[in-house]
């Protein structure tokens, strides 16, 4: 079979669907993540019609809409993007590490790629270098794992595609 790593501009969009699930909280970090991953979905080729956008009130509550959207049987990956931002109190801790858990355990359950866009930074500052700083932008990268995960699941033996 091969190595199989295809460059990114080489991977052709056209007929993936994809379902991006968007944490509201901090929208004015998430709206630009969501900015930049749609931008690389459809500069590759996927369609603005098969692309599926869900919001959710927080990163807590991504991996249950990411299940359904995986289960659904309709999308070839789901794409989660929030943000995280360290406060005063433990809070951090619980909705990063459960929303990181919740997002793996979906993709290791459904067999569909679950892609963890979720910025979990200790500052407002070093979340807006993330998304088009000195960082680069974790949008743009979620959309390019999205688009790498699906050509490799589709080239794997035994897979749907």
């Amino acid at each position: 079979m091969g190595d199989y790593a295809p460059p990114l501009e080489e991977i052709d969009g056209a007929g993936m669907c994809v379902a991006i699930v968007v944490g509201r909280f901090n929208d004015d970090i998430t709206g630009p993540l969501l900015d930049g991953c749609r931008r690389v979905l459809l500069d590759a080729g996927v369609a603005d019609e098969d692309l599926l956008l869900a919001w959710v009130p927080g990163a807590f509550e991504l991996p249950l809409v990411a299940k359904q959207l995986a289960n659904s049987g309709s999308v070839d990956a789901v794409v989660c993007i929030g943000a995280v931002i360290r406060g005063d109190t433990p809070h951090f801790d619980f909705v990063a590490g459960e929303a990181a858990r919740g997002v793996q355990d979906v993709a290791l359950e459904t067999g569909v790629p679950v892609v963890f866009g979720v910025l979990t930074t200790d500052t407002r500052e070093q979340a807006m270098d993330r998304i088009g700083g000195s960082e680069g932008h974790k949008g743009e990268e979620a959309g390019a794992t999205a688009l790498e995960m699906i050509a490799l699941l589709r080239h794997l033996p035994g897979q749907r595609g």
